[in-house]
């Protein structure tokens, strides 16, 4: 009888746990968040010698952690339902209504798929790095919770904790893994970071704690609340400076070549594919979304910023002799096309920007790894002093030159369609008058014609340039199983999203259309 008792009890619980799994009960968000971050802090008890446990040990951690978030979403989350779901709300500290608050919809689904594709393959890029091997996978897996956390947030104090957790990783990575100008670049990252930081908390505190005897930070409260006119254009533009910084926008893109010339190439991954996404995505979560009417002031002034950028850019980065360096004004250059279309306040140029998010985030991180490969290879950074590195290392050419290619919008890559829809969007915005769409359209043509002007000749002097940089019979190692298989890995969705960009855009078109019913009704 007592044999029976048991095996009914463990049937029971079997069930409880299956319902549990199986239902949106489950609070598969947190897990997600706190997973990487809980796991990295498991690595000071592992074996000491030798780094080949903890590279194993993270790499098995990021993708456990990518596999969990793609079964929780493909089971979990419904494409035609705008709405936020997964939604989680702990209660954390009572006194200022701070709660755990976690939930998903169409515009953050997205990026926290692109952030766990990129920060496994960057796991995977960091497996030469063998000094203090303890220390760079913590942080890279402490980085990781913070990126799927604050793409999550659903409060925003919640989301300013997660923006501030980025801070402490990337400083440390950059200042114990840098090149050597390291500490500069370090220090001037983490000086306009904080810097921007302060903006984003005083924003914050604003909006939680205007119109109310008690404070709030729920970001479902918030979207439906109305603030004074001169009041939502300054807080506006104390968020605008927050993330422009992390985006990074002129002027406030100072400190990105400095980063990524001396990060080393893991970290430059995660920057260009991750981080510099996060200040876009706060520009389309909260100064559209939350403060429309301010947005609606200056999206001409957005449309305007992002052309300058385009032109800055292209034309800055042919100036640049180290490789890293010119890549990084690239980026600079992409960006502007997310300021356009959020700029353009319609569906097709939000959809646009929001695939330039997730394209860009694939070819800014293949294009910083091939450099770093290149680097690790031949020791050399400066394009003058690299010339002719195509004949040793056919296998780095061709997938530097295919990821370029992609850089430049070349039809059938991601490139080409988000930034395709970014123009038909700006065309037919109905916020601008012919002659102002006519003037914005040309320069982002101009733009786009110097990209490849510069791209092309950073190909022509890194792989075919005069100046060899070593003796004509001398080896150089091409690209080996890990490198091919990181290519290849990040490639096959830039073809992917450029042949069938609605794997991409199915994800969002519901959640844009109605953010914009509401901009344009409330």
């Amino acid at each position: 009888m007592l044999k029976i008792t048991y095996i009914f009890r463990a049937r029971v619980f079997l069930v409880q746990a299956y319902l549990v799994f199986t239902t949106n009960f489950f609070p598969w968000l947190t897990i997600i968040v706190i997973l990487p971050i809980f796991a990295g802090s498991i690595i000071l008890f592992l074996p000491h010698r030798g780094n080949r446990v903890i590279r194993w040990y993270t790499i098995c951690i990021c993708i456990l952690e990518l596999l969990l978030t793609t079964y929780a979403f493909c089971y979990h989350f419904q494409l035609d339902d705008p709405l936020i779901q997964l939604v989680e709300d702990f209660k954390w500290i009572d006194f200022f209504d701070f709660h755990w608050r976690l939930g998903i919809d169409g515009l953050s689904i997205g990026p926290i798929l692109l952030t766990g594709f990129i920060t496994t393959l960057a796991t995977l890029a960091a497996w030469p790095v063998t000094r203090d091997s303890r220390l760079f996978h913590f942080l890279m897996l402490a980085m990781y919770s913070g990126q799927i956390g604050l793409f999550a947030s659903r409060d925003l104090l919640l989301f300013f904790i997660m923006w501030e957790l980025e801070l402490i990783p990337v400083y440390l990575l950059l200042s114990m893994w840098g090149g050597k100008k390291r500490l500069y670049s370090a220090t001037k990252f983490i000086l306009y970071t904080a810097g921007g930081s302060v903006f984003l908390l005083m924003g914050v505190l604003g909006v939680g704690l205007y119109g109310s005897t008690e404070p709030t930070l729920n970001f479902a409260t918030l979207v439906n609340q109305s603030y004074p006119v001169a009041l939502e254009i300054i807080l506006y533009i104390g968020f605008f400076i927050a993330f422009a910084v992390k985006s990074p926008i002129i002027p406030l893109h100072t400190w990105l070549p400095d980063t990524h010339g001396e990060a080393h190439y893991s970290t430059c991954m995660l920057l260009a594919g991750i981080l510099l996404k996060m200040g876009a995505y706060g520009l389309i979560r909260i100064n559209m979304e939350l403060l429309s009417h301010a947005h609606s002031i200056f999206s001409p002034w957005l449309v305007i910023v992002g052309t300058i950028q385009i032109i800055y850019a292209a034309s800055t980065s042919l100036g640049q002799r180290n490789l890293k360096k010119r890549i990084a004004y690239s980026s600079v250059s992409h960006m502007g096309f997310i300021l356009i279309g959020i700029g353009s306040i319609n569906d097709t140029g939000l959809n646009g920007a929001i695939l330039q998010i997730v394209s860009h985030g694939f070819i800014g991180a293949a294009l910083f790894f091939l450099a770093g490969t290149s680097y690790d290879r031949i020791r050399l950074v400066y394009l003058d002093e690299m010339g002719g590195i195509a004949i040793p290392m056919p296998k780095i050419f061709t997938m530097f030159s295919s990821f370029s290619m992609a850089s430049l919008a070349l039809p059938g890559m991601s490139g080409f369609v988000a930034e395709f829809i970014v123009f038909f969007g700006i065309i037919t915005s109905q916020k601008y008058l012919l002659i102002s769409k006519l003037g914005i359209t040309f320069v982002m043509a101009i733009g786009i014609i110097l990209t490849p002007i510069y791209s092309l000749s950073m190909l022509r002097q890194m792989f075919y340039g005069y100046k060899l940089f070593n003796a004509p019979n001398s080896y150089v190692f091409d690209s080996g199983p890990r490198e091919l298989f990181v290519s290849i890995a990040i490639f096959i969705p830039v073809i992917g999203i450029g042949m069938y960009p609605d794997f991409v855009l199915s994800l969002s078109v519901d959640k844009v259309e109605v953010l914009l019913s509401n901009f344009v009704y409330r």
